[in-house]
């Protein structure tokens, strides 16, 4: 059996930069066949979002109830999944399955500030979907709102990371790219088992960062599938990203999106453009 089916549960961005078609993009680049579940349909570009159109809940659930009941899915992730009904059902779904690792990215703010997770939908993300996690990859002001700590200091950093894994999810990645006291950023990777270290690379200053969430978590989501332990594939997610945001195709007035294939092309310069610290 195939090791190397992704399947994305996520919104779909009229834009291409993230959501369902960053998604697809990372794993196809990576060597992985995508698969999807679309669970909002949003109009947006890189001057930010205009539009969100949630799909139904019954069709979420038969969405991912049809790759799964087909594929041999090697690994899942979320993105935008809106509101506290899909998660819940999204949630239930993946339980009744033989789940393979999952990869949650709780995306709740897009670039130009639109909300894209309704605030009564935080509580079941926290109770419902995070203890299902293999790994968890928020943003400092996502692990803010997800532990409701204030993160400005390394020890902050450590301590919500330390948070999220009492609250279920297996690994956590911290990604640091919001701190801007550094010259350079760091994301701090810690699991249930005391595996840590911290990934250091050069801080871009670029306007192309639309989808770096969601193109980092897809490119874990990939690597899981294709039988990477959890560190390896972050590493190797965070050389993927590395690539991206230093190659952006300046496209747009906005936050412009990131070069899905530059890692294909750039991938060996990268590797020494990243510092693992353990």
């Amino acid at each position: 059996m195939t090791r190397n089916v992704v399947m994305t549960i996520a919104g779909s961005d009229s834009g291409g930069g993230a959501g369902i078609q960053a998604d697809l993009k990372t794993f196809q680049e990576l060597g992985a066949f995508g698969t999807s579940a679309i669970t909002a349909i949003t109009s947006q570009n890189t001057l930010g979002v205009h539009d969100v159109y949630p799909v139904g809940v019954k069709n979420v659930v038969s969405q991912i109830k049809a790759i799964l009941d087909d594929f041999p899915v090697g690994a899942i992730k979320t993105g935008m999944l809106f509101s506290a009904e899909i998660i819940h059902d999204v949630a239930d779904t993946l339980k009744d399955y033989d789940q393979p690792p999952l990869v949650i990215d709780p995306v709740m703010i897009a670039k130009g500030g639109a909300s894209l997770l309704l605030n009564e939908a935080v509580h079941t993300l926290k109770t419902e979907l995070l203890p299902l996690a293999t790994i968890i990859t928020p943003n400092i002001p996502e692990a803010e709102v997800l532990t409701g700590l204030t993160i400005v200091s390394d020890n902050d950093v450590e301590n919500a990371a330390r948070k999220l894994i009492t609250m279920g999810a297996k690994a956590v990645v911290l990604k640091g790219g919001h701190r801007d006291t550094k010259s350079y950023a760091e994301d701090l990777f810690l699991t249930a088992n005391g595996e840590r270290f911290i990934m250091r690379s050069e801080r871009i200053h670029t306007k192309d960062t639309h989808g770096t969430g969601c193109t980092f978590s897809a490119a874990i989501a990939a690597r899981l599938a294709q039988g990477f332990t959890a560190s390896d594939a972050v590493i190797d997610a965070k050389y993927f990203i590395q690539a991206a945001i230093a190659n952006g195709q300046q496209l747009g007035a906005g936050h412009g999106p990131t070069n899905h294939w530059a890692y294909r092309e750039l991938s060996e310069k990268t590797r020494k453009e990243v510092i693992i610290i353990e």
